[in-house]
Order: structure tokens, then sequence, then C-alpha cells
């Protein structure tokens, strides 16, 4: 890339709500990539020159136009609830920042329309208030995180036992994407070509609007049982969420003592062994859910979020899945870190119980149950006992090598973060849409190293360190 022009560009930006002050810059330029221990190694000081918040699709327009001209470089931003460092500006620049546009804008029948910026909670709230309905699909940072981060940076999460991952046909209708140019373009995008800018980490277009799909909305019935046996609760979940009679929106089993030892609020209520199952049942599925539980012996239910005599409300049960169980963790034990595995639909309770066997307690399975191409699958969040990088790098390995396919979290890159190959569709377009290469830079290694054979950890060349 061309060096920037910081100067000439925070000058013609001068009209908008610009932030150059170092300390709020650095906040602003940080994600959850400190999940990672070898993240935080690479990534730990990594700063944008300014940040800048545009209210509206045309300022983003006239920031995009502006930094082209100036060879700066962008990374837009949400909440920054990311855990890959997706949000991280790899070589400085701005920070698009889109946290006031987060306007909901239309609800209709089904769908809703938002801004980029809009909190999943705040469209929970508008929708469930205005037509009782709900979003299908969220990440367990739902208080906090943006709808924009979540399509860009995310791939499942509460509802995946319904709905399925985030990229499957259906769980996005239209976005409304900006590209880099010297002239930006606003396209409107649908059906196949969805997967050009969908988790795509904003490395070739800005979200500026999202269209999704909503479902009636419900007080959930939120659970936690305990289970003496891992392979009952595992077997419990899988069977629960291939009724087809039954409505549900989480289905999760953490290996003792993950409760015990991480969950404070829950930990007075389970013993060291206990494995626990977090759930989340629509009120019209109670009655068939108790029939349902009442087959297995060992399913003992412990908290009902409708009916409870705990001391302290333990929150959400989902803020206790998906990775809110890493974060859990690591609040008790920083050493704690984590994988993502994906066990498959074709005997992942096979599966799962051999990683156990394998590598428990340095490796504690955590297990989110879902649907993956209409079966019911499984996929894991291990919580990993760190020691050291070459360690983790053979327990990904041995893990592959039995089948488990690794989503690896501790790479900033596309690509290594999923099936290590590269996505045509979104390379083809980032070249139509990013001809400089100054969108998220460093997060596509086929746009800066198509030979690049993934025998060692990429490592963008143009990483650019905070000034000492």
């Amino acid at each position: 890339m061309t060096a920037p022009n910081i100067a000439a560009a925070i000058e013609a930006m001068s009209h908008l709500e610009v932030d150059t002050k170092p300390a709020s810059v650095k906040t602003k330029s940080r994600d959850f990539f400190w999940y990672s221990p070898v993240l935080k190694d690479r990534l730990d000081g990594l700063v944008a020159d300014f940040v800048v918040s545009p209210r509206n699709e045309a300022e983003v327009i006239e920031v995009l136009k502006i930094c082209y001209e100036h060879d700066v470089p962008v990374t837009t931003r949400g909440a920054g609830t990311g855990n890959y460092g997706q949000a991280i500006p790899l070589a400085g620049g701005c920070v698009l920042h889109l946290n006031l546009m987060n306007a909901v804008k239309e609800i209709h029948p089904g769908r809703t329309i938002v801004e980029p910026g809009c909190l999943l909670k705040d469209i929970d709230a508008a929708t469930k208030e205005h037509s009782g309905q709900e979003i299908r699909l969220f990440s367990s940072t739902w208080a906090t995180a943006t709808i924009g981060g979540f399509i860009a940076g995310g791939s499942g999460g509460v509802g995946g036992v319904r709905w399925g991952g985030l990229r499957d046909v259906g769980n996005i209708i239209r976005l409304r994407v900006v590209t880099m140019e010297a002239e930006p373009r606003v396209l409107e995008i649908t059906g196949e070509e969805l997967h050009r800018v969908s988790h795509a980490y904003g490395t070739n277009g800005i979200i500026t609007e999202i269209e999704i799909p909503l479902a009636p909305a419900y007080d959930w019935v939120e659970l936690f049982l305990s289970f003496k046996d891992f392979t009952e609760a595992l077997t419990y979940c899988y069977d629960l969420v291939g009724c087809d009679g039954m409505l549900i929106k989480l289905a999760t089993v953490f290996e003792a003592p993950i409760a015990k030892d991480y969950f404070q609020r829950v930990a007075p209520y389970v013993e060291a062994d206990d494995v626990v199952v977090a759930l989340m049942v629509a009120p019209h599925a109670m009655s068939g859910f108790q029939t349902f539980s009442a087959r297995y012996d060992g399913a003992d239910v412990i908290y009902r979020s409708d009916d409870h005599d705990w001391a302290r409300h333990p929150g959400h049960v989902f803020e206790y899945a998906w990775n809110h169980t890493t974060l859990r963790a690591l609040k008790v034990d920083p050493s704690i870190t984590y994988l993502q595995v994906g066990y498959g639909t074709d005997d992942p309770i096979s599966l799962v119980n051999k990683m156990r066997e394998m590598f428990s307690p340095e490796v504690l399975q955590h297990v989110e149950v879902t649907r993956q191409g209409g079966r019911v699958g499984m996929g894991g969040l291990s919580l990993v006992k760190f020691s050291d990088e070459a360690r983790l790098d053979e327990i990904v390995a041995l893990h592959e090598a039995e089948g488990a396919m690794i989503f690896n979290p501790h790479r900033y890159t596309l690509e290594e973060g999923g099936r290590q190959s590269t996505d045509e569709r979104q390379l083809e377009f980032k070249r139509e849409a990013d001809p400089k290469g100054l969108l998220n830079p460093g997060k596509m290694i086929a746009w800066d190293d198509p030979d690049w054979g993934y025998d060692q950890m990429y490592a963008y060349p143009g990483l650019r360190k905070a000034a000492e």
C-alpha cells in the first residue's frame, strides 16, 4: 500500500465525528482478541490513527472516498465483542465506528430492516414491542453486540438448534454495502451473493443496512439440568434437539467441573462431578419437555427461570453458553483459552467422547447442539488449559487427525480461522470493491499472498505497533 496521508484525511473530515484522543482511539482499536494468548502476543499494542463515527450512509460514503484519496486503511468496528481480532487495525489508519448508525428502520411480519450499529438486544426489544417478534439467531453477547458485527464476524449462536448457522440460506435476507473506490458504490446484496460479504470481517465492503428474518417472540423458560454421566447428557441434548415437536432455542453441555469451577452463581447448586446442561424452552413446549425428560433417569432440573428459589438470580442462561463460557472461565483462571471444534452430524457423540478421553482435564468439553444442513450436529467451544503455543498447536493437530475440524480462534485471518482455504467469492468481490486493498488490511491472506501454504501461522507484514 502507498503511505497514507493521515493528516490530510483528518483535515478533510473535520466536519464529521472524528476522535484523535490517544486513550479513546486505543480503546476503540481493540476487540476481545485477548481470549487467545496467541493473538494477545501478536496484536497487543496495535492502534488506529483516528476514529470516525458516521451518522448515516452518506457520511460512510464520504469517509471511504476521503480515505481512498489519501490511501488511509479503514477497519470497521461495531461494539468490539469479536474474539479473533476482526476489528483490530493491523496497519493503523482509520477505525470506522458504526455505533451512531443504530436505528431499527422498519419492522414487518417475519422480517426487520436495521442499521449495522444497532445492538441485538435493542432489535429484540423493538420487534417484540411492535409485533411480538424476535431475532432468530444471536450471539451470547446479545446485550452488547451489534447486528453488523455479528453478521460480518460471527457464524452462529443462540437459536442455532432451530435455525442452523448464520450463513445458512434464509438467515440473512439482504445487505446494503458500500464499496471503497474513488467513487464508492452502494450495492444491494441478496441471494448467493450474500456469501461475498457475510463473515468477511469488513475486508471487502462496509455494511450500512441489514434485513434479517424474525420469529415469534416467547418468554423462554431457561433451565439448568445436572447429570452424573457425560454421555447421557450429550445423548439427552442430541435427542431433545431432534424432537420435531419441541420448540427450543438453546441446548448446551458443560463437562464437569466447568459449572462448579467457573459459574459462580450456579456453583452452590452443583457438585464438582456434575455435568450441567443449559436449555431454553418455549413455554408451550414445557409439557413436552417434561414428558421427554422423564425418559432420562439421570436428568435433574436444578433451575427454572419461571419457578426457582435460588438466592441470586443467575441471569440469562444463554450468557453461560457459546463464548460466554470462555469469558466466565477466564475471570476465574486467566490461563484458560479455548478452541472451536466441529464435531459434525454423522456420529458427533462418539467424536466428542473420543476428544474427551484424549484430553480431559487439559481440555474440557463445552458442546453446543445445533442444526447443520437440517440434521442435528454438535460444535465445541472447548476450554483449554493453556501451557504454551507449541502444545496448543499439537492439540489442534490431534483433533484434526481424528476428524474433529478446528475453526482456529488463535488466528486473525479469514482463511486460518476457517477451512484454511480461500473463499474465491470474497476475494473476487474485494478485487471489485476495494481495488487498493485498504479495507481491514491483513485479514485476507489471499489478497496479500495468494501462494501461502498454511504450514505456519500467517504474519501480516504490514503490522504497525503503536508509537512508543
